[in-house]
């Protein structure tokens, strides 16, 4: 039979990293590297939407809320990642792995909203021409960024407030980070309810979310396809693609990391690299993708680029013409 330990004096052990001793400073460089470009490249985009007037529009307001739920989950796993190849040290306590486990799970339920939220912008956009203003004013652009957040901190609060208890039998968490199935693991008693409510917060968030975004592209592609307006194809081509590969890409990546963890028999090597892969790469790509293939963020970036560093640019032309 399994000992009791107490949550609160507990510490926690996660899975190795499997570096080797000479590997373990280039992997703390190449990780630090990483969460501060992710800082960079988000903070960018931030900042280029904030202050340029011209995409203060309902698409670039939710595509606001993308790049802080990158820097989220971003930064409740790289700091403890690095540290922790630093010290050669994978112990973490209960509590730390709680806040841990929080922080990523908003920051995955966050990236699923977001990203549903923007394909019904683009669908009253190009569908609903006439209506946009109305149906994207202001006050209703509030009320769903409102609506987003509350259901995402609501959901996955309960989530992992049904595994939170003041005894645990085990202390190895069976992933590289903290999330709710492997904390979920530690649990001595009977975890049915959490298993039922795990499985519909997945459908809600994953499940619902594929349905709205499928329906929307469904109704933009026939939309398109009965104008047939170029102008029309080209912008519904280039303000949606886009959308669609991040979409779909993060949502299998999410979908299997969670199916892994019901399947005793899936590879706990696979199981850990979809999972890392779902905190590492959305939040290095989304900016990327969305700066380089939009349009008007990447025009005013260039021009808020120009209009920060003058100096530099009248230097380089006086050092040119000399």
């Amino acid at each position: 039979m399994d000992s009791n330990f107490s949550i609160y004096t507990t510490s926690l052990t996660l899975e190795s990293l499997d570096i080797t001793p000479s590997n373990i400073f280039p992997a703390f460089i190449f990780g630090t590297l990483t969460y501060c470009a992710i800082l960079v490249f988000n903070m960018t985009v931030l900042l280029t939407i904030a202050l340029n007037r011209k995409l203060h529009k309902p698409m670039y307001v939710l595509l606001f809320n993308l790049p802080l739920n990158d820097m989220m989950g971003a930064s409740a796993f790289f700091p403890q990642l690095v540290a922790s190849m630093l010290s050669q040290n994978r112990s973490i306590t209960y509590s730390a792995c709680f806040v841990q486990a929080l922080l990523i799970h908003l920051y995955g339920a966050g990236t699923f909203l977001t990203l549903t939220a923007m394909a019904y912008d683009r669908y009253v956009a190009i569908c609903c021409p006439l209506k946009y203003n109305t149906l994207m004013s202001p006050n209703n652009l509030l009320k769903i960024i409102i609506i987003m957040w509350i259901l995402n901190f609501t959901l996955i609060s309960l989530l992992l407030a049904l595994n939170y208890r003041k005894e645990i039998c085990r202390t190895q968490i069976v992933d590289i980070f903290c999330n709710n199935p492997s904390l979920m693991k530690l649990v001595c008693e009977d975890t049915q309810a959490n298993n039922y409510y795990g499985l519909f917060v997945m459908t809600f968030f994953d499940g619902l979310s594929l349905l709205i975004v499928v329906f929307t592209y469904i109704q933009i592609l026939i939309t398109v396809v009965v104008k047939r307006q170029s102008d029309a194809r080209s912008k519904a081509i280039q303000t949606c693609g886009t959308h669609l590969i991040v979409f779909l890409c993060f949502e299998f990546n999410t979908f299997f990391a969670f199916i892994a963890h019901r399947f005793e028999t899936a590879s706990p090597s696979l199981r850990r690299a979809l999972g890392a892969s779902a905190v590492i790469f959305p939040p290095i790509l989304n900016p990327l993708i969305y700066g380089l293939k939009t349009k008007e963020i990447r025009e005013n970036f260039i021009f808020f680029f120009h209009k920060v560093f003058p100096r530099n640019q009248k230097n380089k032309l006086s050092g040119v013409k000399n």
